[in-house]
């Protein structure tokens, strides 16, 4: 059978998939039979990177072939069965080859934390839940400029903005303003902002995405203070920028009817206003109605997503509103002995125990088990899903203060969804055979198509693997890559991720994260002054 034309072969494709490709110059053409015959390149041509002999996979076109990558510059500037030649060259043989992951809710903006993540194979991560102090958006992308090994990027945060104009904080002489960790008063949470109030949050926020922040970070389900028109008034003003509103639900943790009602409030306004919004962690009670509304809306054209976390625990600081007794052990029915543990010491807390630690570290990070073990397969399974880890960090007010080349085994214990969410979905999907393509769409391409849909051009060209977009490139074994941190020992990296590139350059060296490397680019709106 005679090659297509590109024109053609992208017809025949859109056919195929029953969904749009986007035009790119990636260089393979898919017959209607299905098979594959790919671009052709003069082996004369020299290039920074050369991947040969990997399993290509690309979840946006479902393109699946044995094929050589050339990388020049920031750039993927081939696929193709032709010998190419490099600088640098990696054997892929065995391995698969594909887009970078990309982790929407990532609070550990730290360079040991990114050190983590890159072991896990991600390549973007942005802190969209917790999110930035808009005043402090600008600050936040020029304290990683040049230092970030992996590429970066926040949302305007709802609840920072709530310390700062209801508790009065001043952040600008702290770098924990940049990111979680500054639940210290008490009106943040609780107070129903008075009209001046409620125009100072609103200047804050709209500060924030003036200067570009990918959209509203809302921790909503820890601020009952926070009415239905002040988030919906939020949406809105996300909504005027063409901006995303991301989204911690009211009552969540809480009950399969809470849950659900919860998501229904943030998916009924972005109905109305025809508004970009995600669901943080659906992976709670009453998660199987959620799936539905956001995939019944997006059949309708909305943009809407949800993300999950392979882990039946959450984590979060102690001082939560909802872990008061009143509402988990009175209300939700929950035992503090049974889900409340401490990650430092591994011991779970009684309720007097928990009044001690709250009274005396309201800012402790704790870890919160509340779901089955065997639902996590469920969520893996699902069909337009976001992987994110909600990575959490290792308290600290400083910036640098947890040095990168801190052995892995001396960093206090945490969660380990920071260090393990995507070798575990990997291991999970192997064992219970779920296809591979399907997982990594969840790690890479969905989130990159949802973002990039509110206009975020840096998503637009992440995400894929194809010719023309940005070399963030995972090279994996998929027979034996696997999470090995767990809830005694949350830090302990993904192995089974053998190179990691980020922007052409290679980040993760056969597992090793080199030092002084730092080609992470900001993902970032154009700032509107």
């Amino acid at each position: 059978m005679p090659a297509l034309s590109h024109s053609s072969a992208r017809i025949a494709l859109k056919s195929m998939m029953s969904r749009s490709v986007r035009i790119v110059s990636t260089a393979f053409f898919l017959g209607l039979c299905g098979v594959a015959a790919l671009a052709t390149a003069s082996s004369a041509n020299t290039y920074d990177v050369v991947i040969s002999g990997g399993r290509v996979m690309d979840p946006e076109t479902g393109f699946d072939a044995v094929a050589n990558v050339g990388i020049s510059g920031n750039k993927i500037a081939i696929i193709s069965q032709d010998d190419l030649h490099g600088a640098r060259e990696i054997d892929a043989t065995g391995q698969v080859v594909t887009a970078g992951f990309i982790d929407q809710h990532f609070h550990w903006t730290r360079p040991l934390g990114y050190k983590l993540a890159l072991r896990d194979g991600v390549t973007t991560a942005m802190d969209c839940e917790a999110g930035t102090l808009g005043s402090l958006v600008d600050r936040y992308y020029a304290l990683h400029n040049g230092s970030s090994q992996l590429n970066y990027g926040t949302a305007v945060s709802h609840e920072l903005g709530r310390v700062s104009v209801l508790d009065g904080a001043d952040f600008m002489d702290a770098t924990e303003g940049l990111a979680l960790g500054s639940r210290r008063g008490e009106r943040w949470a609780s107070a129903i902002p008075d009209p001046q109030e409620m125009q100072a949050l609103m200047r804050s926020v709209d500060e924030g995405l003036r200067a570009g922040g990918i959209g509203v970070a809302s921790t909503l389900g820890y601020m009952p203070g926070a009415s239905a028109a002040e988030l919906f008034e939020l949406q809105k003003l996300a909504q005027r920028y063409g901006r995303a509103t991301f989204v911690h639900t009211r009552h969540t943790p809480g009950t399969e009817t809470t849950e659900v009602n919860g998501a229904q409030e943030i998916l009924a306004n972005a109905a109305s206003i025809g508004a970009p919004a995600s669901i943080s962690h659906i992976n709670n009670p009453g998660w199987e109605v959620v799936q539905a509304l956001l995939v019944g809306m997006r059949e309708q054209g909305h943009n809407v997503w949800g993300e999950y976390y392979p882990y039946a625990a959450g984590s979060t600081t102690i001082n939560a509103q909802f872990l008061r007794p009143e509402i988990w052990k009175n209300k939700l029915g929950k035992r503090y002995e049974d889900t409340l543990q401490d990650p430092s010491t591994g011991k779970f807390l009684s309720e007097a125990e928990y009044l001690e630690v709250l009274s005396a570290d309201p800012m402790r990070v704790i870890i919160l088990h509340k779901m089955p073990e065997a639902e996590i397969i469920n969520w893996v399974r699902l069909p337009g899903i976001v992987m994110a880890s909600d990575a959490m960090p290792v308290p600290t007010a400083d910036f640098h203060a947890q040095a990168w080349d801190t052995p892995y085994d001396e960093i206090p214990n945490i969660h380990p969804r920071g260090a393990g969410s995507r070798g575990k979905s990997l291991r999970l999907a192997r064992e219970a055979g779920i296809p591979l393509m399907d997982v990594l769409a969840t790690f890479s391409y969905n989130p990159a198509k949802y973002l990039g849909n509110t206009g975020l051009q840096a998503m637009q060209v992440r995400g894929r693997m194809q010719e023309g977009m940005i070399a963030d490139v995972v090279v994996l074994d998929p027979r034996t890559v696997t999470d090995r941190s767990t809830y005694e020992r949350g830090s302990v990296p993904t192995t089974g991720i053998h190179y990691v590139l980020v922007s052409g350059e290679v980040v993760v060296d056969q597992e090793r994260v080199l030092p002084d490397v730092f080609p992470g680019q900001p993902i970032r709106f154009t700032e509107m002054n």
